[in-house]
């Protein structure tokens, strides 16, 4: 199924990528369950999901708030990440985005826009085959204030030259809608695939 688009003519196409682009939110879920694991601390699938889109500093501080514990967030993150690559063999594409993204290409140009590191965006696309469709990545350090801040999705218009009310965002995240809201621009809910 394809999703539907709002009416207007859009000259750009910004995409959140875990989640939207790519179904990697449960290899996310898993890597996240097993770093925490190591230092006696979980991640409940509700409260991951609520937090979509948060950076990971913040979901690590906030964790250790909660359950009065001290890990260190360079060495979760790290971890975390680790683990994340090595599921990513796993993870698939979102069929109705990746419709949209061989229809639109080389009509418009595309970025992502995501709150995880450039080397996991690259290699979630990578894996997938269509790294080289998009024109500008904006990542985890590209920008100072993560979603719902409007920031990363007006850096990407920038970046891409088109005004950001000519820009429609593909996201599947609270947070996500809400940035591009706040830039301003239209968007598409992307919806998380039925399990099981």
């Amino acid at each position: 199924m394809i999703l539907p688009l709002p009416d207007g003519e859009f000259r750009a196409y910004l995409f959140d990528c875990d989640g939207t682009i790519v179904d990697s939110m449960p290899q996310h879920h898993t890597a996240w369950r097993r770093a925490l694991g190591e230092w006696g601390c979980d991640l409940p699938e509700d409260l991951f999901y609520a937090w979509a889109g948060r950076p990971v500093a913040d979901i690590v501080a906030d964790l250790n708030a909660r359950h009065g514990l001290a890990m260190p967030v360079d060495a979760v993150a790290a971890r975390r990440e680790a683990l994340y690559q090595e599921l990513l063999p796993t993870a698939t594409g979102v069929p109705g985005v990746l419709r949209h993204i061989d229809d639109a290409h080389g009509r418009v140009p595309f970025a992502v826009v995501s709150g995880s590191t450039r080397e996991s965006v690259t290699a979630s696309l990578g894996a997938l085959g269509i790294l080289d469709r998009f024109d500008t990545l904006v990542c985890a350090g590209d920008y100072a204030r993560p979603k719902p801040d409007p920031e990363a999705f007006l850096l990407a218009a920038r970046l891409l030259g088109v005004p950001p009310a000519d820009c429609l965002v593909f996201e599947d995240a609270d947070l996500g809608i809400q940035a591009a809201t706040a830039a301003g621009m239209a968007s598409v809910r992307v919806p998380q695939p039925r399990r099981g």
